[in-house]
């Protein structure tokens, strides 16, 4: 889960970004934000998932090998039943997934993992959406040919060979279903890392866009809070890395759900990674007011 800090962070990263847009509406700024925050945590989960695929992959090839040999059996058995035709479509289709697959993976394996965080992140991002498309079609066109065997009694023990060799294949594919959604199989404990990094990205996104929400929901309470304390107060003259920081504060402040010593902490902290060399000391001195402030009220 992440942390007080993560989440105070993004929230100041947003504010200060939102600012500098002019008055453009946040919620349309969101999404290019998180992309630009998040990406080198993004490309270490895209890696992660990458090898991970990589190594459930490497039993493939010998299944794949098996399923093309049968394949051309099949198909001159399939010839000699045109009531059996959509079998024999369904198992070309088969092939040409399964060709697709390869592909893809291929393609995932030759991206390069040493760029900056975006490229790899977008690039890796891409191609594994792609992988994963195209196993979901191969998934679902494997299992309509295993479930149309049951219309042709007759035809059961000749095909059992490519049923076998398709029920391998799938357990790669429904290994893969893992590592595409492993919060939904919290009991697989080797793909820990991936799915304890893909709900730790969510949640950050989650928490500080609802923290962010409630801010601006009460931003002319938490400025007019500011204004009782600041000598000729007015948004545009502070600092905007100050003014994020000081809202958000305040915010706090006035919700009275965390300890004043907690935020005022916090805050300098905040001041001193992304503020200027006085800001530390003026964002101190303003908080401290609107506490004993809010004390006396």
């Amino acid at each position: 889960m992440p942390s007080r800090r993560q989440i105070r962070e993004a929230v100041v990263q947003f504010l200060y970004s939102a600012d500098l847009e002019g008055g453009a509406d946040p919620s349309a700024l969101r999404d290019a934000f998180w992309e630009f925050v998040t990406e080198s945590d993004r490309r270490s989960l895209h890696l992660a998932t990458f090898r991970t695929v990589h190594h459930l992959a490497q039993g493939r090839e010998g299944r794949l090998a098996e399923f093309v040999e049968r394949q051309a059996h099949t198909a001159t058995l399939l010839s000699a039943w045109p009531e059996a035709e959509n079998l024999k479509i369904e198992l070309v289709r088969i092939a040409e997934l399964e060709s697709s697959w390869s592909t893809a993976l291929a393609k995932l394996e030759r991206l390069p993992k040493d760029d900056d965080d975006a490229s790899v992140a977008a690039s890796f991002s891409s191609a594994l959406d792609r992988l994963f498309l195209i196993d979901r079609d191969l998934s679902a066109a494997r299992a309509r040919f295993l479930s149309d065997i049951e219309d042709f009694p007759t035809l059961r023990g000749p095909l059992e060979a490519i049923a076998a060799t398709l029920r391998r294949l799938q357990r790669i594919s429904d290994r893969l279903r893992m590592v595409e959604d492993p919060e939904k199989f919290p009991e697989q404990g080797d793909l820990a890392k991936i799915r304890d990094s893909k709900v730790e990205l969510y949640e950050l996104r989650h928490r500080s866009d609802e923290m962010v929400d409630q801010i601006l929901a009460n931003k002319e309470t938490i400025d007019a809070t500011l204004a009782a304390v600041v000598e000729n107060f007015a948004p545009e003259r502070i600092d905007p890395v100050d003014r994020a920081i000081l809202r958000l504060a305040t915010h706090e402040i006035l919700l009275g759900t965390t300890p004043v010593k907690v935020i005022l902490n916090e805050a300098i902290e905040l001041a001193k990674r992304f503020g200027s060399t006085d800001s530390s000391r003026f964002v101190n001195g303003v908080l401290d007011r609107i506490a004993k402030q809010e004390q006396q009220s």
